[in-house]
């Protein structure tokens, strides 16, 4: 009888420590929910979209900056806002973001924005989130029939899940380490974002993004002559692109910027695509996901093609490879804080 009793007891322990186990494991999942302002900040996302509306009006470029953003926040410790930190040793100062990351002022305003209506509530990551959402609601073409997952509400956005903390450390070497690099291997890139957790679909629809914005000469211009030392220009590229793009950027002091998307500089749709099957990608890092060996031995070459004639997949795929990079390791519950400053951490 002991015997029994005893063995019952531990069946029932077990069975309450794998349920604990999976909330655990599904928690950080949970603990971000679409409606998690609804009570204490009633009025956030429209007063985000405001502030990221004037924004764009002033310098379109800022949607794909802010896009970014979070891009870059997300894959450094997870979706916490470190990347917004001031200080020598911040992630601001990591190579890939040196002269480079952008549209912190606007995170500025909209945090302030926000203050004055809700004090101490919002945290900064969630703003980028939702910022990096209605940049690209903004920037997109005419609506467009696309598959829906349950977030997607509809059209063309989708709601943002949120109830994310700040960091209260940045990680200048995790993002030196960590963010793909312009002239990375495909290999390369599919592993740092194997790292995070995100397959290559989220590589070729997430590069989706550079179908907006803009690439200075710096990080491209190893293409334009004298590729790997071949005394030539790169052979993937379109030699008349390459041709004007070397007269460009000769004339500057590697600052000089021009579109990610050559002739659909400013509209969210799926024209970079179309461009890559023409060699006519501007970083190796874009060209590389149709061209070469690898893109052939990976699925990346394949979703290429079908999302140069696909809007709507991409555009679904996107916005699906966007939640999952959301949910990139959140601080939530107790876990870091609330800033009242984005730059700084609480005193």
């Amino acid at each position: 009888m002991e015997g029994s009793g005893s063995g019952k007891f531990s069946t029932g322990y077990s069975c309450l420590f794998m349920i604990s186990f999976l909330m655990v494991c599904l928690g950080v999942e949970s603990a971000l929910t679409t409606d998690f302002y609804k009570d204490s900040c009633p009025n956030l996302t429209t007063i985000v979209r405001k502030e990221v509306k004037n924004a764009i009006k002033v310098e379109t470029r800022m949607a794909a900056s802010l896009i970014r953003l979070h891009f870059h926040d997300c894959f450094v410790n997870g979706c916490d806002g470190s990347i917004l930190l001031d200080g020598s040793d911040g992630e601001k100062f990591a190579f890939p973001n040196l002269n480079s990351a952008r549209g912190y002022e606007v995170v500025d305003t909209i945090k302030s924005s926000v203050e004055s209506n809700c004090p101490g509530v919002v945290s900064c990551a969630d703003i980028l989130a939702i910022a990096a959402r209605d940049s690209f609601l903004l920037s997109v073409g005419p609506p467009m029939i696309f598959r829906r997952n349950p977030l997607q509400s509809g059209g063309k956005t989708w709601k943002v899940p949120l109830g994310r903390r700040d960091s209260l450390v940045a990680n200048q070497t995790g993002a030196n380490s960590g963010l793909p690099f312009p002239t990375d291997s495909l290999t390369t890139i599919s592993q740092k974002f194997a790292n995070v957790g995100l397959n290559e679909t989220d590589v070729v629809s997430l590069s989706g993004a550079h179908t907006i914005g803009l690439a200075r000469c710096t990080t491209f211009s190893n293409r334009l002559s004298n590729f790997s030392g071949t005394g030539s220009p790169d052979s993937t590229m379109d030699s008349e692109m390459a041709s004007d793009l070397l007269e460009l950027c000769q004339a500057g002091d590697g600052n000089t910027t021009t579109s990610l998307d050559q002739n659909s500089t400013d509209l969210f749709d799926n024209h970079y695509f179309k461009n890559l099957l023409n060699g006519k990608g501007l970083l190796s890092s874009d060209q590389i996901l149709y061209t070469g060996d690898e893109a052939a031995n990976s699925t990346t070459k394949s979703l290429v093609e079908s999302y140069s004639s696909d809007s709507g997949l991409f555009l679904s795929d996107f916005i699906n490879s966007m939640i999952k990079m959301g949910n990139i390791s959140p601080l939530t519950g107790t876990d870091g804080e609330i800033r009242k400053n984005c730059r700084v951490v609480n005193s």
